[in-house]
């Protein structure tokens, strides 16, 4: 099958760069000196989830806007062969989340493994931030691969990736307080509920701290979930919400795709 052969191509290609060895060795690094330097495994994955919720958006927009305007040589000369459009983007798609997913896996697993007896009452809470940092570098890969072709200017196309980044990132819930501020005066559960849907990063921090059970740290957002949804039906809707944001950008990316001309 074409597709399956230009994945492993890009496979073989993105796994031989030092960055996804670095982007390895941080989250081992990382994972591995918060639970040396402490023995509160709690503390330990509130951090590790304020890692990932920055780290891997970051990480996947860069990645992902380097990785495609890098390969536009190679996207003009296999749309030059008899391929379909929608086989050539996807391969290149998967080409680079899977290694890049592959990475964070691998650096949390590998930083936990010597501790992995403390950490047997936390599983669900590890497995739900490892969902949660693949939901991200999903949806975060497939942003980065339309703003890219979106724009043929390198620095338009990079300079998009990082704003939307740093608009979900930051800029987003400075807003949503914003207006909650500005309006406390009206009922605004149903408001926050749906804004907060907008936002994947959000959207992953309310799945994880759902699990944990933390009201003080839920914020606004997480605790109109928990009031609304409960624990388990927060997850589901945050989960399921998480889904359709993987799909959107990659949608709208490959549409894009199809009618460039490159």
């Amino acid at each position: 099958m074409i597709l399956v052969k230009i994945i492993k191509y890009q496979l073989h290609d993105v796994m031989r760069s030092k960055w996804i060895i670095f982007y390895t060795a941080f989250y081992f690094i990382v994972i591995y000196g918060m639970l040396t330097f402490t023995n509160d495994i709690s503390k330990v994955l509130l951090s590790l989830m304020n890692v990932v919720l920055i780290i891997i958006p970051l990480i996947s927009t860069i990645l992902g806007t380097i990785y495609f305007y890098n390969n536009r040589d190679y996207i003009v000369f296999m749309l030059s062969q008899p391929i379909n459009r929608t086989t050539i983007f996807l391969g290149l798609y998967f080409g680079l989340a899977i290694p890049l997913i592959l990475s964070f896996v691998v650096g949390v697993v590998l930083g936990i493994v010597v501790y992995s007896s403390s950490l047997q009452n936390y599983f669900g809470i590890l497995l739900l931030i490892m969902l949660s940092g693949i939901f991200l570098t999903v949806i975060f890969t497939a942003i980065s691969f339309w703003t890219s072709i979106k724009n043929e200017d390198r620095l338009k196309g990079f300079g998009a990736a990082i704003f939307i980044w740093l608009f979900l990132a930051l800029l987003f819930d400075g807003i949503l307080l914003f207006l909650i501020q500005a309006l406390q005066d009206y009922p605004l559960e149903t408001f926050s509920l749906v804004v907060s849907m907008l936002n994947p990063i959000d959207l992953a921090r309310v799945l994880i701290l759902l699990k944990f059970d933390i009201a003080a740290l839920m914020g606004y957002t997480g605790a109109v979930f928990q009031k609304f949804f409960g624990n388990t039906t927060g997850m589901l809707i945050s989960f399921t919400v998480l889904t359709v944001w993987a799909a959107a950008p990659l949608f709208f990316a490959r549409k894009k795709f199809l009618k460039k001309d490159f």
